[in-house]
């Protein structure tokens, strides 16, 4: 690998949006690090994109184990030395499946299982990846929020996930301001709804209509936005 390739990580991107965006960042030349907790749809996923012709590896990943998080920043810290992009995906929704529509029936398990993935996986793995964006002070952060998760528009039902999509953004912010004097912005994204198997088949985006914000700020300028929150480009309200 050349020096000037960037380096980008995804996280559940077997499928949906993770794939998508795995696609789409090859597409602009990074070396894409294709991760998924599943191995096997994992390797299939980045054989598929190899078949395209796309620069993609695979390497396992659960984001809610900690040193499964900490075997990946090893892996990369020998094979590239650096990082560029990290692209915080992989998340769980699981309240219709418990029932759990109204948050006078939320069952608390359901709650700690959504929040394990989407808002401690994504703190472990940023905190054991974040170093290799420090050595070069150079690194794109996006957390795949939802306006589920905003407090300015709460709406009722989903709490698990919407509890957890909140407390991601809370995660940005805090990550952006700790970060503040450095070249590494780290931003929030509510891609829409989206074509995808947690979407659905109703949803009115493509998965590639989904995935254009969350590669425009993989891909910012120096000096560009920081613990902000997207939507179409465009500033949305926490």
């Amino acid at each position: 690998m050349s020096t000037t390739q960037k380096v980008a990580v995804i996280t559940g991107a077997n499928r949906g949006l993770g794939f998508e965006a795995s696609r789409q960042l090859a597409k602009k030349g990074f070396l894409v690090i294709l991760t998924s907790r599943d191995e096997a749809k994992g390797k299939a996923a980045a054989e598929k994109l190899q078949a395209e012709g796309l620069n993609v590896i695979f390497y396992p990943l659960d984001v809610t184990n900690h040193e499964s998080s900490q075997q990946l920043a090893e892996f990369i810290r020998q094979q590239f030395g650096k990082l560029d992009v990290l692209i915080n995906n992989a998340a769980i929704y699981i309240d219709s499946q418990a029932n759990g529509n109204s948050v006078f029936d939320a069952k608390v398990d359901t709650l700690r299982q959504t929040m394990e993935t989407n808002v401690y996986g994504v703190l472990q793995v940023t905190q054991a990846l974040i170093p290799l964006m420090r050595k070069q002070n150079y690194g794109r952060i996006v957390n795949v929020s939802s306006g589920a998760g905003q407090l300015h528009d709460m709406g009722s039902g989903i709490p698990a996930y919407r509890i957890s999509k909140t407390a991601l953004n809370a995660l940005t912010r805090i990550f952006a301001t700790e970060l503040q004097g450095t070249n590494i912005l780290v931003n929030s994204v509510c891609p829409g709804w989206v074509k995808t198997d947690m979407g659905g088949s109703d949803a009115p985006r493509t998965p590639e209509e989904g995935v254009d914000t969350i590669v425009w700020l993989a891909t910012l300028p120096d000096g560009g936005a920081t613990g902000e929150f997207f939507r179409d480009r465009q500033l949305i309200d926490w």
